[in-house]
């Protein structure tokens, strides 16, 4: 059982606050439902802790209003899960007199408050008031203080944080690295940083290490002049110099090349970099924020990357939440996305089913919320109503789609995939392997030793087991 009431009318000086009411008593739930919206609240009725803790991942109110004595959960189970998951949001327990020692204890771990059933309509208001005060900001932000993370679409505490620290650190000019899995927005949350920075009016620049073969890298970044090499017709301006007076993302730094690493620990200690070709140095100011899925401590202690830059690098670091993680976020996300791509796709639209928005919020969500993008994407352009239904985001999340991944998560595995192939040709002879790839031997083993992959384990004379990417020992896919 689930409802919600809005009333017709509402007092235009204030947004109205979204209360959640738990009771499995219908008649009490409608009661409250009219008071309170007559009181000009946005309402929320659900009959259960079990369905409140859904609606809870689904849309997060200002307050949550509940029963003690409820079927299954209690209102003080309900009130535990609450806070594990929502340490800031406010809990009213309503409760008989047979309950009181447990609304007090109750009161004691946390909960704002308790009324006696039957309760005074005036004195809940008051209390209602009171717990939302306490809740809100104690100065509203101008729309100038919220332009800077625009992009940044959320409502999660966890993100709030982040978002809080981020805007600490964007005043400083100190590096910082972005960590997080692939999909959860670094480059977004680098753009917010810059924007709320010193360096607003200047470029920001994203250049991702791992997607730039590593024989152009050092000229994207760095710039050349005429004649360093066959194709340079023309003098290049690299994009330390482009991103000059403001920021440069270094995206997917893990996957930068050794070689290229010394150039760039020496440019963030010149603050000056040398184009290709050049006897001259050019100095640059740039803020530098690098991000990575890539566990950079394991890297380091593999000889992957060096130290010396790492602590360059990480003077801040910021880890991004998983959406698994930030759930009451998925919904205003859903429809944000929906919005938007209703318009790309001409079409009209009025949001997504009931059941198939709490379907997205369930979810697993590997690929973060660039998956989801992509799922709510294909739901639009195939939904031929204005209400995307459950079928369709069902369908959308069965579809393997490799838009999932990354460009260097795809390269990499393309690139493992392939060496296997070669190996199980060639017998696990490495000589011939490498001929084939047109690439020297010591390269070809430097690749081999990248992926963990041991020839020996392909050959089938006896001396080792030929093997493919799924069922290789040594896989780690």
């Amino acid at each position: 059982m689930s409802a919600t009431f809005e009333p017709h009318a509402a007092p235009p000086s204030k947004p109205r606050a979204r209360i959640l009411v738990v009771d499995d008593d219908a008649d009490m739930l409608r009661l409250l439902a009219m008071r309170l919206g007559a009181a000009g609240y946005q309402v929320t009725s659900v009959g259960s802790a079990e369905a409140a803790l859904s609606q809870l991942d689904i849309e997060r109110p200002q307050l949550v209003l509940s029963d003690v004595r409820l079927p299954g959960k209690d209102g003080l189970a309900l009130f535990d899960e609450i806070r594990s998951r929502h340490p800031s949001l406010p809990v009213i327990l309503l409760t008989a007199h047979g309950t009181i020692p447990d609304a007090v204890e109750a009161t004691a771990r946390g909960v704002y408050t308790y009324l006696t059933k039957p309760y005074d309509a005036k004195e809940l208001l008051e209390k209602i008031a009171q717990a939302l005060a306490l809740g809100a900001p104690t100065s509203p932000s101008s729309q100038a203080d919220e332009e800077w993370r625009a992009d940044v679409i959320s409502r999660s505490n966890r993100m709030a944080d982040l978002l809080a620290e981020a805007r600490m650190i964007a005043q400083s000019d100190a590096s910082v690295l972005l960590r997080g899995d692939s999909g959860t927005g670094k480059e977004m949350l680098a753009r917010a940083i810059h924007r709320a920075s010193p360096r607003a009016k200047k470029p920001f620049i994203a250049v991702n290490c791992g997607a730039i073969p590593e024989a152009l890298l050092e000229s994207e970044l760095f710039g050349h002049v005429k004649g360093a090499f066959t194709d340079a017709v023309t003098n290049h301006k690299g994009l330390f110099q482009t991103a000059d007076g403001g920021t440069l993302l270094l995206d997917e730094i893990g996957d930068m090349p050794p070689a290229l690493q010394v150039k760039l620990l020496r440019v963030l200690q010149e603050r000056a970099i040398r184009p290709l070709g050049s006897s001259q140095s050019i100095p640059v100011d740039v803020r530098i924020i690098s991000a990575t899925h890539r566990n950079l401590e394991e890297a380091m202690a593999e000889g992957q990357f060096r130290e010396d830059l790492y602590y360059r690098l990480n003077v801040v670091t910021l880890t991004l939440p998983t959406l698994a993680e930030r759930r009451e976020d998925i919904a205003l996300l859903a429809n944000h996305f929906l919005a938007k791509l209703a318009r790309k796709y001409g079409k009209r639209s009025s949001g997504f089913a009931p059941e198939a928005l709490k379907a997205l919020t369930m979810a697993s969500w590997p690929g973060n919320v660039r998956q989801l993008y992509n799922v709510v994407e294909q739901a639009c352009a195939l939904t031929t109503t204005p209400l995307v239904s459950l079928a369709l985001v069902q369908r959308a999340l069965r579809t393997p789609s490799t838009e999932v991944l990354s460009f260097t998560d795809a390269r990499q595995r393309f690139e493992r995939d392939y060496l296997v192939g070669l190996l199980k040709m060639t017998d696990g002879n490495v000589a011939d392997a490498a001929r084939l790839a047109q690439r020297n031997r010591t390269e070809f083993y430097r690749l081999l030793q990248k992926h963990e992959l041991t020839p020996g384990l392909f050959k089938s004379d006896g001396s080792g087991v030929a093997t493919g990417p799924h069922d290789d020992p040594v896989a780690d896919e």
